[in-house]
């Protein structure tokens, strides 16, 4: 379980050990299950960043679809704002969620609607969610959300569609109708990784600007140097466990657990080659983690691996003020 150097509050997401398994078949008497999130913990405050870094497959994106619950996790406990949103809460809608949490997807042109306006689909949350507003607020509101998110000139951006746009301006209308339901908490699924290198500045300003205004974020990301640039704190996940997080800088620059050590070697830096020579790939296959597995998940790629870590889950120990790691051999 990921420790807190932040307690939950009213201003808070919160996350408690968080299960989400997956049937690996269809057998009628007795289903193999893999365990895509095992006991993930965290607090993401409002108006701060916490990103999760990891390879595919790692669970992040699992972790942001339980929080929205478009899939049900099988334990664990959530809270946004001191309110349980749980799969237990029976009481709370989805459409009330999703005024509060709202996901900002990877394929800004997959998320639009090809045969809507951009307006309409400003349009349609603030219809949902804002049902006492007239039509001329409503109007107003549109234009102004696409200004926030710089848009401009609004109107003639609204009439437009989503293929007359391109991938940074569409990704700016994802993050608009986000915005339009009043959302207090963004959970951003790769935003940037499908755009050109020389936009992807302009949408991580203008999602820290949203955070400076209150706004709470769970950064997924494969790029754990953006996860520095954007977020107060970083976790990495391999494969469904919390490995090492904390202060993103202090993870970035001085990572301790030797899966976050190779992703940090896997960022391109220019004569890495001719000083260091090639980089060493790890040996070993990524396991499929399930409810009965044992040891610790890195422990088939790792160069410190010793008995114990095929034996046992390393505990949490702290490193840092605000760094933790799950490793036998932390050093």
């Amino acid at each position: 379980m990921m420790q807190q150097n932040t307690p939950p509050s009213d201003n808070a997401l919160v996350v408690e050990d968080l299960v989400v398994d997956f049937a690996l078949d269809n057998a009628f008497f007795k289903r193999r299950m893999m365990r895509a999130v095992n006991h993930v913990s965290f607090t993401i405050p409002a108006g701060q960043a916490l990103a999760v870094v990891g390879e595919s497959g790692s669970g992040k994106s699992t972790c942001a679809r339980a929080l929205t619950r478009l899939v049900n996790p099988n334990h664990g406990t959530m809270e946004l704002d001191g309110l349980d949103i749980s799969q237990s809460n029976e009481s709370l809608t989805r459409v009330q969620l999703a005024k509060q949490l709202q996901m900002i997807f990877q394929d800004p042109f997959g998320s639009l609607n090809p045969v809507h306006t951009i307006a309409r689909h400003i349009e349609r949350p603030i219809r949902i969610h804002r049902p006492e507003l007239s039509n001329e607020q409503v109007q107003d509101l549109v234009i102004e959300t696409l200004e926030t998110v710089g848009l401009t000139p609004a109107q003639q951006t609204a009439e437009k569609f989503p293929h007359e746009l391109s991938g940074g301006q569409r990704q700016r209308v994802a993050i608009a109708r986000a915005l339009a339901t009043g959302a207090k908490y963004i959970l951003a699924d790769e935003p940037i990784s499908m755009l050109d290198v020389s936009i992807r500045l302009g949408i991580l300003n203008l999602m820290a600007d949203m955070k400076a205004r209150g706004l709470g974020f769970l950064y997924i990301t494969h790029d754990i140097a953006t996860a520095r640039y954007f977020a107060e704190r970083t976790a990495v996940m391999y494969v469904g466990h919390m490995v090492e997080w904390g202060d993103s800088d202090s993870v970035t620059q001085t990572p301790k657990h030797p899966y976050t050590q190779l992703l940090i070697q896997s960022v391109p830096e220019v004569g890495r080659k001719s000083r260091q020579g090639p980089k060493k790939s790890p040996s070993g296959q990524i396991p499929i983690w399930t409810p009965e597995s044992v040891g610790c998940p890195f422990v088939a790629r790792c160069p410190k691996a010793s008995d114990l870590c095929k034996q046992s889950m390393p505990e949490v120990t702290q490193v840092a003020t605000d760094h933790f790691i799950r490793c036998h051999h932390a050093d």
